[in-house]
């Protein structure tokens, strides 16, 4: 599947399972992103996207975002959106 850049991962919040992402280019609730670092790599649904704690269905590049990961990420983990062929 086909993948495009969108952002890095600048935080992650263990108790609630939360990543802060900066994003580059927009995301979408319902868009599915793939995580990807050195010891981070998987594939999920984005169900909800927040920006200074208000609930959004997109977010712009330049935003910085929290969105609940299935799994642990770490800084600088790459964030990619899985784009449709």
């Amino acid at each position: 599947m086909p993948e495009e850049l969108v952002g890095a991962v600048s935080h992650y919040f263990g108790k609630p399972g939360v990543a802060g992402i900066e994003l580059t280019a927009e995301l979408k609730v319902g868009d599915t992103i793939h995580v990807l670092g050195h010891t981070s790599d998987f594939t999920q649904r984005i169900d909800s996207i927040q920006v200074e704690h208000e609930s959004v269905d997109t977010a712009s590049g330049g935003d910085s975002i929290g969105v609940k990961v299935a799994e642990r990420v770490r800084e600088h983990d790459q964030v990619f959106v899985v784009t449709a062929d």
